[in-house]
């Protein structure tokens, strides 16, 4: 969107609105906002601490199980063994559910 589309959102805003109520407006926006995302995160954590544990439980899981969760987190796994890679996983996803 260009400036001039932003203008005339604004305007448009403040006409529905009111010039008093934009402060409320927005606070509550944003609050919304920080509620979405922190729900999010919250979500996307539960989801990469159940793939964990159902990998962990199949005692048929492989290496590149791991490995795979690993990328999801960001950890680094160039040059680590299973275990370690494990080790990591388990730091992280405890860490996360704080």
């Amino acid at each position: 969107m260009g400036g001039s589309e932003w203008i005339l959102i604004l305007l448009a805003i403040v006409l529905l609105f009111g010039a008093s109520k934009l402060p409320k407006l927005a606070s509550s926006m944003g609050q919304a906002m920080g509620e979405f995302k922190k729900a999010r995160t919250k979500a996307e954590q539960e989801a990469r601490k159940a793939k964990y544990e159902a990998i962990e439980s199949d005692p048929e899981s492989e290496e590149t199980d791991y490995k795979q969760i690993a990328d999801d987190l960001g950890i680094d796994t160039e040059g680590k063994s299973k275990e370690e890679i494990k080790k990591e996983i388990r730091q992280k996803v405890g860490s996360e559910e704080e």
